[in-house]
């Protein structure tokens, strides 16, 4: 049986996050998997995999930034 939503509760930092921001930080991610995937391709599958995990950690960390500073925002908004 499915259940019904009534109310969804957003929290203020996805509110006030940079979305502009968010999309720039996925498409060099995507762009990332393009190149180590052209990488892998040209037979250098070592680097394809240095480049994905480097990537990996890299757009979290830029994430969390963002995730941060609109916390920060949103705290100052209250």
């Amino acid at each position: 049986m499915q259940s019904k939503v009534r109310s969804v509760r957003v929290p203020p930092e996805i509110e006030t996050i940079d979305l502009p921001g968010l999309i720039r930080e996925c498409a060099r991610h995507l762009r990332d998997l393009e190149s180590a995937s052209l990488l892998k391709t040209q037979g250098n599958a070592d680097a394809a995999e240095a480049l994905l995990r480097a990537r990996q950690t890299d757009l979290g960390r830029r994430v969390g930034k963002l995730v941060w500073e609109a916390g920060k925002r949103a705290q100052n908004n209250r």
